[in-house]
């Protein structure tokens, strides 16, 4: 239950706050502006080393004492950071080998942030000496319901410290060089190495032709595992910092993005004691996108709570074109949030700063000073209503009979591949199956490769290029077990290291989808072939395998060009289980079609039926049920609701089938209890 990892008996609300860039004759009616809108959580320290440390041996907390003291007072939460996301300037200068140097191979001067190499002892010295001071320090206090370690951990470094730490977690993970060898494919271009030294980091100057067309995949890929790794043990050593002072407050530190394609965020949810992250969506992003970023970030503590650390009260600063939350988003964005899971709604920020780049990014506290804005309002409202819930959604889950695998190092193999397409993204494959599901209110569990897959009716695996070991067994039992499995063009065609499974593609998984692809046409973006699903025709795009039926049988047939006739959506029978195979990226209506045939077959129901673009999702606690019903269209929507239940918002009661209205951006709490 989350009472047991963050002591709060209501949704957290609160978010960024830095009085250290305010006069100190400020902050009282800062607090005032807070309390109005109901704010009871502060993040701070986030952003103060600096002023911690101004030189080497100097350490002064006066001002933090103070701004910790004042949250105490006003009776704040504080999920307190330990400030290492930017070093100070004394440390660059005394000290050059902390700074990164970039992929075309410059080394960094001091400025902007994350700017630290993760593999300096320096870094790591005097980060991890600062998080202890920190939990030292205020250990006592009991209104510290988090530690919030560094933010935003990215980027990469190619420094001499990379090199070296690079080849020791090489040396760690092949044990051999004749073993480095053979999993790198140095006979390729004679790239054979004698010596461990002769190893260098694959950037601009060595292996790249950009940052994502490399000519050895499989020495970019362990760079790419290597760097997260390195960025996991910053993380790693400044949770052991204060969990040593303060062992029963819980550490995260916030991810961001969602599918942030830069860190494996599935390993590091095993070492944090809950999950947060920072949701910015661009102005063009789905609300399905966004609900696939909520799930995919609750999936990674494989149970543990999360909570949304960051988002923006109105507008962002860093898109093109910076368009303000319209009236009504921002309380729809945060109850989404909460319907996936999220059991804190945090801000970034509390108070506009009047310089640098995020003068203008949106907060709680305008530059006018007062809470007669917009945003203000909005902010106060969903503030009142939060404090009204109470604890009533705290530790409800969100059951699911569908999985969606989802794989980090997959994405880079994919994305690093030497063909068949430059216009293969696998995000957008993912999304492409998660949006017809989500589109029909079919609760999804975004899994990794090595999770446990029983529990569940249907997996989904689009572009499952890379089968690691034990991956194949795994959907092998799955599906002879009864399970329905579906997979696309694309998958199994290389092991963990990036080498070719010999033998006909789909390698390992072969026997379970009974089919051999041939061969892969790569479409240009001008032309397309088609295929008849159930009496309607769609489009086939981009790729289309050219296969044979080994057991399968064929639910569909391309039209045009010289593999017309030939299969191109199949279905094999394999022990009590099927196993769909998914040759081409169709258009966008056939995924909705497929996952309808598919979720029917296996009798997986949604929790209600809605209009398009009306979004239901349930979260259960006990005997109780809670359905968020969501309007994220610009008009008035009904539906009729599946049981007699209560709205927790506006304290209506609904008899079962009876019309529920929502306004434009209006969102419902239905709860019910289940009879005996």
């Amino acid at each position: 239950m989350w009472e047991k990892i963050w002591k709060t008996d209501k949704i957290a609300y609160g978010g960024d706050y830095n009085p250290e860039q305010w006069p100190e004759d400020t902050w009282e009616e800062d607090m005032r502006l807070l309390k109005l809108a109901h704010i009871d959580t502060l993040t701070l320290n986030v952003f103060s080393w600096a002023m911690l440390q101004p030189s080497e041996d100097e350490y002064r907390f006066e001002k933090l004492d103070k701004i910790m003291e004042m949250a105490k007072s006003h009776q704040m939460n504080v999920c307190l950071a330990t400030s290492t996301g930017a070093h100070p300037a004394w440390m660059a200068r005394k000290y050059p080998e902390v700074l990164r140097t970039d992929f075309t191979g410059i080394k960094r001067k001091f400025g902007a942030r994350h700017n630290s190499c993760p593999n300096s002892p320096i870094y790591r010295k005097y980060s991890v000496r600062l998080a202890e001071k920190l939990a030292e320090r205020y250990q006592k206090y009991d209104n510290i319901i988090g530690w919030h370690i560094s933010n935003e951990f990215g980027g990469e470094c190619y420094c001499e410290n990379c090199e070296k730490a690079f080849r020791v977690w090489l040396k760690k993970r092949y044990g051999t060089l004749e073993e480095l060898n053979r999993v790198w494919n140095t006979a390729f271009w004679g790239h054979t190495f004698y010596d461990w030294q002769e190893i260098v980091l694959p950037d601009r100057r060595t292996e790249h032709f950009s940052e994502n067309e490399t000519m050895a995949q499989t020495i970019s890929l362990d760079y790419k595992r290597f760097n997260s790794d390195s960025i996991l043990d910053c993380f790693r050593l400044e949770y052991e910092a204060v969990k040593k002072y303060t062992p029963d407050i819980p550490v995260t530190t916030n991810l961001m993005e969602g599918a942030y394609k830069g860190l494996d965020y599935r390993k590091w949810g095993k070492y944090m004691d809950f999950i947060s992250w920072d949701n910015y969506p661009s102005n063009a992003d789905s609300f399905s996108k966004i609900a696939f970023s909520h799930n995919l970030m609750h999936s990674l503590g494989d149970g543990k709570p999360f909570v949304l650390m960051e988002q923006t009260p109105s507008a962002q600063n860093w898109q093109p074109v910076n368009a303000l939350k319209r009236p009504g988003v921002m309380r729809l964005w945060s109850y989404q949030a909460v319907a996936h899971g999220a059991d804190a709604v945090l801000f970034f920020q509390l108070k506009r700063s009047i310089g640098s780049c995020e003068k203008y990014h949106g907060a709680v506290i305008d530059h006018a000073g007062h809470e007669h804005t917009r945003v203000f309002r909005e902010v106060a409202q969903l503030g009142e209503e939060l404090a009204k819930l109470g604890g009533e959604i705290l530790g409800a889950s969100k059951p699911a009979e569908v999985a969606l695998m989802f794989d980090w190092e997959n994405w880079w193999a994919i994305e690093y591949s030497a063909g068949p397409s430059k216009y293969l993204k696998y995000l957008d494959e993912i999304l492409n199956y998660y949006t017809a599901l989500h589109r029909q209110n079919i609760a999804v569990d975004v899994v990794g490769e090595e999770d446990d897959l029983s529990a569940y009716k249907v997996v989904i695996a689009p572009v499952l290029y890379m089968t690691k070991p034990g991956v194949d067994e795994r959907i092998r039992e799955f599906v002879r077990t009864g399970g329905t499995f579906v997979t696309t063009f694309f998958s199994g065609y290389v092991d963990e290291n990036d080498l070719v499974v010999i033998g006909g593609y789909p390698g390992k998984l072969r026997d379970i989808l009974g089919i051999w692809v041939e061969e892969i046409d790569a479409l240009p973006e001008t032309k397309e072939n088609s295929f008849v699903y159930g009496g309607q025709t769609y489009r086939a795009g981009m790729l289309c395998d050219i296969m044979h039926l080994e057991g399968a049988r064929s639910l569909a047939e391309y039209q045009e060009d010289f593999y017309a006739g030939t299969p191109v959506i199949t279905c094999n029978s394999f022990g009590q289980g099927q196993a769909y195979y998914v040759g081409t990226r169709p258009e966008e209506s056939f995924y909705g079609r497929l996952i309808e045939e598919i979720c029917q077959k296996q009798q997986i129901c949604p929790p209600a039926e809605t209009p398009l673009g009306v979004e239901a999702v349930e979260r259960i606690r006990d005997k109780e049920h809670y359905l968020f019903v969501l309007n994220h269209k610009e008009g008035v929507e009904k539906i009729s609701v599946p049981v007699a239940c209560n709205d927790l918002l506006s304290g209506k009661s609904y008899q079962e089938q009876e019309q529920l209205e929502l306004a434009a951006k209006g969102v419902a709490i239905l709860k019910w209890a289940e009879s005996e």
